[in-house]
């Protein structure tokens, strides 16, 4: 959190906080809705469809036509009734005041939220708005808007998401104990609180009352969800309580289900939070798991369709992956740092490497100590691969920690991006969970069979400015060490001047 002012502590503060925060739009949807609010040809129901494919600004309309409302009215419910009470003119002032940016240029944990959003109401279209048709508006409507209370609050503070969904969704650390250090709330409170304060959908605000000041008739309910395989018991635990029968009938559920379903699917499919929402909707429809996973999934692809967006995360692409497959990992222990046995064994390599004149008679010599200092460095598994002249090839020449069939191998740059541009100039690539699903398909099948996990390097060596030598390793797939860092950037340093040293050599 980079803000100079230390960030509120209680719910009164971040509702302050955030309440004025003005939220980025992408410019051509920005565009788009400027002119049609100019064009009296246009119905209202025509700039609302417009509207809605910007989320942030659908939510800064209803929150304006919702604090202009007086106390008798009702908040408004629908794009058209805030477009109705705000006029057009006011709504195009509305407009020019939030920021119109490059879609790219809003922060990407804004965007991923908006995406989870949409995701959500396309579960809420396809499961539910058929069955309740007179009811389908609403459901669209507050299925898209449930997560809005956390959009200003990653707006100003995109950092806080990927620290919950590591710390949350992939370490398993209790959400309220995460919450409470980064904001002195609990994150639920907080989305009521806005919820009410903006005057959002009642739906929205009853799911977060039921999820943080009333979870009884919830945990009932799941605790008869579990029982899908017999309908029938299901069926007599209802009628024995009526209650809780009455309250799951209620169709604002329909907006908690599809945002359960699809915040759930962000971590895995395959994930207890996710069975538990996916029997949940069973009960509520009236149907087996397998086929609520099936309408589920069928969602999933349709809403990738879509509303996938390059740099973001869908659940729909995890449909093709094997069911246990995890996105969010428990992230491993950093690699142990290498022994003072090993460092001197370094230290002996790298002033091999350095000394002048070269004390190597070929190329294989020169390569074999690199591939040495390098794995006294700490690095567990080492490939070292020469480039042709015409940079068309890359073969290994030494490698480390590896299967035997590495030695043969030879690599086609002209089928990668990242080697084209690691040949290009000398350069490092390291890979890491940021942004491993990012390049990991611009690498080769072969290089990846070899190194798996999230955490790798790649060090591209030039020659008077031409690159001669590409060198790839890492601590068995593991985080790397620090120090073990340290080494490896010192030895491509050593390896380049031993480079350097060993063509003069002839001369």
């Amino acid at each position: 959190m980079s803000s100079a002012k230390p960030l509120p502590r209680s719910l009164e503060g971040w509702i302050k906080h955030l309440d004025g925060v003005r939220l980025p739009v992408p410019a051509p949807a920005h565009e788009r809705v400027r002119r049609a609010l100019g064009d009296s040809r246009r119905s209202l129901r025509d700039i609302a469809d417009l509207t809605q494919e910007s989320p942030a600004l659908a939510l800064s309309l209803l929150r304006e036509a919702n604090a202009a409302g007086s106390l008798l009215s009702s908040p408004a419910d629908s794009l058209e009734v805030a477009l109705t009470r705000l006029g057009l003119q006011r709504a195009e002032v509305l407009l020019n005041r939030l920021p119109a940016v490059p879609e790219e240029d809003i922060p990407q944990a804004l965007r991923q939220l908006l995406l989870i959003g949409q995701h959500a109401a396309q579960q809420a279209n396809g499961l539910f708005a058929a069955r309740l048709a007179r009811l389908w508006q609403e459901i669209h409507w507050c299925s898209l808007l449930f997560l809005s209370p956390l959009w200003p609050l990653l707006a100003n503070h995109p950092d806080l998401f990927a620290t919950w969904e590591r710390r949350v969704m992939a370490e398993g650390e209790p959400a309220g104990k995460v919450e409470r250090e980064l904001l002195g709330v609990p994150l639920l409170r907080l989305c009521q609180g806005l919820a009410e304060h903006w005057k959002l959908p009642d739906w929205i605000a009853q799911g977060y009352r039921q999820l943080s000041d009333d979870r009884r008739l919830l945990v009932q309910a799941l605790h008869i969800a579990r029982d899908n395989e017999h309908p029938l018991h299901q069926q007599q635990a209802l009628d024995a309580n009526p209650t809780l029968s009455r309250w799951l009938t209620h169709p604002g559920n329909s907006v908690l289900l599809a945002n359960g379903l699809a915040v759930s699917a962000h971590a895995g499919w395959s994930d207890d939070h996710s069975l538990r929402w996916q029997r949940l909707t069973g009960l509520f429809m009236k149907l087996p798991l397998g086929e609520v996973q099936q309408l589920v999934h069928q969602q999933a692809a349709q809403s990738a369709r879509q509303h996938a967006r390059p740099g973001l995360w869908h659940p729909a692409e995890a449909l093709l992956w094997p069911w246990s497959e995890h996105r969010l990992r428990r992230e491993p222990p950093p690699a142990p740092t290498p022994t003072a046995g090993a460092l001197e064994d370094w230290r002996r390599h790298c002033g091999e490497l350095i000394r002048e004149p070269s004390p190597f008679a070929n190329v294989v010599q020169l390569s074999a100590c690199a591939r040495d200092a390098l794995q006294s460095g700490g690095m567990g598994r080492v490939l070292v691969l020469l480039a042709d002249r015409t940079h068309s090839r890359l073969v290994v020449q030494q490698q480390a920690g590896l299967p035997r069939e590495a030695n043969g191998l030879q690599l086609d740059p002209a089928q990668s991006q990242v080697l084209r541009r690691l040949l290009s100039q000398a350069g490092q690539l390291r890979l890491g969970p940021d942004n491993a699903a990012q390049f990991s398909a611009l690498l080769p099948g072969q290089l990846k069979g070899l190194f798996a996990g999230d955490h790798l390097l790649l060090r591209s060596l030039a020659v008077n400015g031409r690159v001669a030598m590409l060198v790839v390793a890492d601590q068995g797939g593991a985080p790397f060490a620090d120090i073990s860092l340290r080494a490896f950037a010192k030895t491509a340093q050593c390896i380049e001047r031993a480079l350097s040293s060993f063509t003069k050599r002839g001369r």
